[in-house]
Order: C-alpha cells, then sequence, then structure tokens
C-alpha cells in the first residue's frame, strides 16, 4: 500500500511538473523583468526545476516509511 501511494505522489509529482514548465504557461511571463539584476524568467526556471528535484528526493526518501 505505501509503496503504491509513493508512486501516485510521484506520478502526480511528474504532471503537476510537466504542466507547469509546459509552453502556454512560460509564455505569460515578462521577458523583460528582472529581481536583483537577474533576469526573472530563467531564475524562476531554475527554480522551479530546484524544486521539483528537491521534492523529488524527499518522496523517494520518504516513501519507504
Amino acid at each position: 500500500m505505501l509503496r503504491t501511494r509513493g508512486l501516485q505522489r510521484l506520478l502526480a509529482l511528474f504532471f503537476a511538473g510537466m504542466m507547469a514548465l509546459n509552453y502556454p504557461l512560460l509564455a505569460l511571463w515578462d521577458p523583460q523583468a528582472s529581481v536583483f539584476g537577474l533576469p526573472l524568467f530563467p531564475t524562476a526556471l531554475f527554480l522551479l526545476w530546484t524544486m521539483l528535484i528537491a521534492t523529488m528526493a524527499w518522496l523517494l526518501e520518504h516513501t519507504g516509511d
């Protein structure tokens, strides 16, 4: 049961990441905006990608408990 729940969570995270990194949502970003001198779009993409990897790692570590 726990193995199935962990798999479901990983699949949900995959589809959430796929939707978040999909072109129509990415097209909504303003390419000229910047935060602390860094362009917002690449910075936000990198942070989103990092959060997806960290969440996946956390799920994989805590699935077997």
